[in-house]
């Protein structure tokens, strides 16, 4: 499907835009022709990616913890677009730490900003929209952790299975106004500097994926982009995973024979 005929000119708004899989989602849709609006909390790397955005996008700083700078943001692309087309709510933090050591202040962080800021973002965007005539979508970035606890990051886990659940939330209840609302889970991608992985997990996990290799631009990017295009028109509260088969199970066996034939 040609996508920069499909999407070009679309208002595409993505948190968590400076970050690994934010950068591209954010390169996917800027090809596509789409005008951006990208949010983090970081500016001094925002203002970096904004300077490489096709004409028409902007860049808006938020702490995506403050229900208020959710407010502005989605005031702005109302003043700028009337309207997103298309909302990623990309931004989420991955924390190491067991439940008997984390504390509930840390608890909290990983839920305001994996579950609460894209409820808080998906409302008030759906509202704009709504109010527009925006027959838009809405694009949650999850995870295969969603489906597969994992030791040391649970509360990650159990906030991406609640993502997974307000996607279909928000699904039901927005197909009136012909809004769709859908969730992609990405493979794995190392290199996050707000969750830093050491190299022993990452070339573990790398050797783990069953097509073998980890995730790429091209990977993330045209998967978004489907969703968020007319090929995807009947599709809504499902979750599309491209992760490599990485969240289906686990290639470590124990046996002597480890290989085929």
């Amino acid at each position: 499907m040609d996508f920069a005929q499909e999407l070009a000119g679309k208002g595409v708004v993505v948190t968590g835009a400076c970050g690994v899989i934010g950068r591209w989602i954010v390169q996917a849709f800027a090809e596509a022709g789409a005008r951006l609006c990208v949010t983090d909390a970081n500016e001094a790397a925002l203002a970096e990616l904004a300077g490489i955005l096709p004409e028409g996008s902007f860049a808006h700083p938020a702490d995506l913890r403050d229900a208020a700078a959710i407010e502005a943001l989605v005031a702005a692309v109302g003043a700028r677009w009337g309207a997103a087309d298309v909302v990623v709510n990309n931004a989420g933090v991955y924390p190491s730490g067991f439940l008997l050591d984390i504390d509930a202040e840390e608890w909290d962080r990983i839920f305001d900003i994996n579950l609460r800021a894209p409820f808080l973002l998906t409302r008030a965007a759906a509202r704009q929209m709504i109010a527009a005539g925006v027959k838009g979508n809405i694009l949650n970035i999850s995870s295969g952790a969603a489906r597969k606890m994992r030791r040391s990051v649970v509360p990650y886990c159990t906030s991406k299975t609640a993502l997974d659940r307000l996607t279909k939330g928000f699904a039901i209840e927005l197909a009136e106004y012909g809004i769709r609302v859908n969730a992609l889970e990405p493979g794995f991608a190392p290199g996050s500097t707000a969750s830093p992985l050491n190299e022993a997990h990452v070339q573990a996990t790398l050797a783990a994926i069953p097509l073998g290799r980890g995730s790429s631009p091209e990977d993330v990017g045209n998967a978004a982009l489907f969703l968020a295009s007319s090929a995807a028109a009947y599709i809504t509260g499902a979750t599309l995973t491209v992760d490599g088969g990485n969240s289906i199970g686990s290639l470590a066996v124990h046996q002597e024979k480890k290989s085929a034939l």
